[in-house]
């Protein structure tokens, strides 16, 4: 899959120099991010399950997100130098060829729609996720026809630079809310999905536990979360301390927290331990 999208590309790229369309190119950056993407994943995925050695003692599933890095950055730059040019195109509008145009569609809209069937029964939510976004390259080459279409028998160019910026618009979309959760993952931040404040409640809840005073959640590659808890709890508490820290990490596990460590202390003054952000 990663070596058709990537042949597809090529062909749009040289498709949008022929055709002298913008919006063909910005396409073709667009697909040349998924083709990184999924060369990455491809690449690294074995690398990624090596077990923990003791150099890196959580393994090397971090490894992915440096093809996410690489791939906002490629995306980022390409986007901003096809934006100027589009900018320019709309004070001075350059004549395209739409037959061409519309043939490069034709074959988006096929290629991408052969893709996406071929993963939609996809096993891992990668190949899942990967289905729906070839549907919405398949809208997306829709709009190319219908644009084209319109340009040939209108002489409208105008639309070109148009279309343009709003694939680029939607392409730095992408890059905006996908680099968000990348910098929350190097920043060791909690995982967005899973409300903290919520899971120390639940553990409080737990019989014995008076309270949660040091809590961290964070993620090895947004998919296999970590955390560590401290608590306090009763005498009793401590007695069952096997099963009060069984019910603590069955709350975590709840929460897709994979990897917990679960310290229990006997009970001190709440306000020399209590965490700044819990108050």
């Amino acid at each position: 899959m990663a070596i058709l999208n990537i042949i597809f590309t090529i062909v749009e790229f040289i498709g949008g120099v022929l055709t002298n369309s913008l919006a063909i190119i910005t396409d073709a950056l667009h697909d040349l991010g998924d083709s990184l993407v999924l060369l990455s994943a491809w690449k690294i995925e074995k690398v990624s399950h090596k077990k923990p050695d003791w150099k890196r003692t959580f393994g090397y599933r971090r490894l992915s997100l440096i093809s996410a890095f690489i791939n906002a950055v490629v995306l980022l730059g390409g986007s901003i130098v096809i934006l100027f040019q589009a900018i320019g195109r709309l004070i001075e509008p350059q004549p395209v060829e739409p037959l061409g145009m519309i043939g490069i569609a034709i074959v988006g809209i096929i290629a991408n729609t052969i893709g996406s069937f071929q993963l939609k029964h996809g096993k891992t939510l990668n190949e899942r996720v990967l289905s729906w976004h070839l549907m919405e390259d398949v809208l997306g080459w829709v709009g190319v026809l219908i644009a084209a279409t319109v340009i040939y028998f209108t002489n409208l160019y105008i639309i070109d630079p148009i279309l343009t910026i709003l694939f680029t618009g939607i392409v730095l979309w992408g890059v905006w809310r996908n680099s968000k959760e990348l910098f929350n993952i190097f920043l060791e931040g909690a995982p967005s999905e899973q409300p903290l404040a919520k899971i120390t409640g639940e553990i409080e809840n737990i019989e014995n536990i008076r309270y949660v005073y040091d809590i961290h959640l964070w993620s090895l590659d947004g998919e296999h979360h970590l955390g560590s808890v401290k608590a306090i709890v009763e005498e009793s508490g401590i007695k069952n301390h096997d099963k009060t820290i069984r019910e603590v990490k069955e709350i975590l596990q709840k929460y897709n927290v994979t990897h917990s460590t679960v310290e229990l202390e006997r009970c001190l003054p709440k306000e020399s331990q209590e965490q700044d952000f819990l108050k």
